[in-house]
């Protein structure tokens, strides 16, 4: 973790938080926790989706003993890039296999009930919750996104 700034890149901070943390027995809810954002939020920032605010970068830094240098390398404006065409992972490729399948179902409702438009993946948020049942344990995935509609000019 010694690495000069010039020499630093998003992809070795990266690395760097996720040593921390499995050094530290961390978990995402706990690191999320700690600088006041959502789990889904900060692991997402923390694999270089998102640009983390000053604040949240300085915190993240701190929590995990990184060089102070991270910080303003988890501030910057990512370049969201999928390497992959279809994902292999199997968790990764069944949310891949949802959207394939209720894709144009969720499309097809979201216009009935608010018109032709997104949700949005900018201004959202999702959470991931456990829920208990007799046949076997739930995996809850909720979405809220604001709806943006196309505009015609």
């Amino acid at each position: 973790m010694d690495m000069m700034i010039a020499e630093m890149d998003r992809e070795d901070v990266t690395a760097m938080i996720l040593s921390a943390k499995k050094k530290a027995g961390l978990s995402w809810e706990g690191i999320a926790e700690t600088i006041g954002m959502s789990p889904v939020w900060t692991h997402s920032a923390a694999m270089g989706m998102n640009a983390m605010p000053a604040e949240k970068a300085d915190a993240l830094v701190t929590a995990l003993a990184l060089p102070p240098e991270a910080s303003a390398l988890l501030q910057e404006s990512p370049t969201k890039v999928w390497e992959q065409t279809v994902p292999t992972d199997p968790c990764i490729y069944r949310f891949y296999e949802i959207v394939g399948v209720y894709g144009p179902t969720l499309k097809a409702l979201i216009h009935e009930k608010f018109g032709d438009g997104i949700m949005s993946a900018i201004d959202f948020d999702m959470s991931v919750t456990r829920v208990e049942n007799p046949k076997g344990d739930r995996v809850k995935v909720e979405m809220s996104g604001k709806y943006l509609a196309y505009n015609a000019w």
